[in-house]
């Protein structure tokens, strides 16, 4: 797994330990173990049993865990689970409202990624982002259109939600985070949706999606790969810039500095696609 490079980030639940090693076998560059909405109230104590026997018995094995939230009754015994495998290399803090929950996920010394699902996490966005150990932002689209009052999957619920995605880059550029990841696309064997949705995100700066299904993973690597024309350009581009000109032009277009950073990106979502 690689800590900056993180297009897809799929989840488990911990309590089908059994499904963990088909997860880290999907091509994800990410696994997150679920103890918090995959697993049912009256086996939260079991599935963290479960990850834990999972990770003492496989010590090579590295997942991120999605720990249950601040005001949860196991929110400590998950975050003692964290502190104590090496095996962990990040911890999701869903339903995160402050940057004081955040310091508490930060004292196991694992890297930090908020899930913004709430109103109060929003307006607390920027001090969320800025806190120590916060590696990475997401939000959770389905909770926090409930906290909203909005109609999930209308179009104008959508752009309500861009609102929500535009402060989370704001928020990300500002504290120089890790690209954000935006939120679950909920239908499995809607291939055409998740494609759209992964589009959009790709055009708005999101580093990729969370995901629920090993099936989801390569539609969304195929999506963020940049197509062979693009690709073409933006070798074109560094190989004119490399001359050292401030301004020049490629296809007829003026290329300045912002422009040649546009072709450096597509250059490396190429390489990570890749790997």
């Amino acid at each position: 797994m690689n800590s900056s490079i993180i297009r897809t980030a799929l989840f488990v639940p911990a309590s089908r330990p059994e499904r963990i090693p088909k997860a880290l076998a999907a091509g994800a560059d990410a696994v997150i173990v679920d103890l918090e909405d995959a697993v049912e109230e009256a086996l939260k104590e079991q599935a963290r049993a479960h990850l834990d026997a999972f990770l003492n018995a496989s010590p090579e094995a590295l997942v991120l865990v999605r720990i249950n939230s601040a005001g949860h009754h196991g929110h400590d015994a998950d975050l003692a689970l964290c502190r104590r495998h090496a095996g962990i290399a990040a911890v999701l803090l869903p339903k995160v409202e402050s940057p004081e929950q955040v310091a508490k996920v930060a004292a196991t010394g694992k890297p930090v990624w908020p899930i913004i699902e709430s109103v109060q996490g929003l307006l607390a966005l920027q001090a969320i982002a800025a806190a120590q150990g916060v590696e990475r932002l997401s939000f959770g689209a389905l909770d926090l259109g409930l906290d909203l009052g909005l109609s999930s999957g209308t179009a104008a619920a959508e752009r309500l939600l861009d609102q929500a995605r535009y402060a989370i880059l704001v928020a990300t550029r500002s504290a120089q985070l890790a690209p954000p990841l935006d939120s679950v696309f909920p239908v499995i064997g809607d291939h055409e949706g998740l494609r759209q949705v992964t589009r959009n995100a790709r055009d708005m700066g999101f580093g990729g999606l969370l995901c629920i299904h090993p099936g989801q993973v390569g539609a969304v690597h195929d999506t963020l790969m940049p197509n062979p024309e693009e690709l073409n350009w933006a070798h074109r581009v560094l190989t004119t810039g490399a001359t050292g000109k401030g301004v020049f032009v490629v296809d007829g277009a003026m290329v300045d500095a912002p422009v040649i950073g546009r072709a450096r990106r597509l250059i490396e979502r190429a390489g990570s696609a890749a790997t």
